[in-house]
């Protein structure tokens, strides 16, 4: 059952010449959207739950894009956002909201996040800002 595999999925350290993808977000629905999509555009995409389960699974040293909800029960984005701050992480993130806030937007990119959307989320918009952070990355 492909909704089971999703939930058991577990970090895959093998290297690949695939851009590596890493959503974060409490409602499966939304990993299991956004990773079909990605996927089709060629990105290796792991999801996870929760920001415990993401920072328990996958090193900090490893490289990829993180797309990451801000409102999740237990550890919230926020408090996950300067984690990977505080940690020295190089790694780009992406925040995803429902919430409609105005503000919301321009408190996000001032924490150094490489952008935000509004759920549900622009796919094409979304590939394109990875694509964009990635070859950021290159030079």
């Amino acid at each position: 059952m492909k909704l089971k595999k999703l939930q058991l999925e577990k970090y895959d350290e093998t290297p690949s010449t695939k851009k590596q993808i890493f959503i974060v977000d409490d409602d499966e629905s939304i990993c299991r959207a956004l990773k079909c999509l990605l996927m089709t555009y060629g990105f290796k995409v792991n999801t996870f739950l929760s920001a415990e389960k993401f920072f328990n699974d996958v090193p900090n040293n490893v490289r990829g894009c993180l797309i990451m909800d801000i409102h999740m029960p237990g550890l919230d984005g926020w408090e996950a956002l300067k984690m990977i701050i505080k940690s020295g992480s190089k790694r780009p993130v992406i925040i995803i909201s429902a919430e409609k806030n105005g503000g919301l937007r321009e408190r996000v990119l001032k924490t150094n996040a490489v952008g935000y959307f509004q759920k549900p989320v622009n796919g094409q918009e979304l590939v394109d800002l990875i694509n964009k952070t990635y070859s950021r990355s290159q030079n």
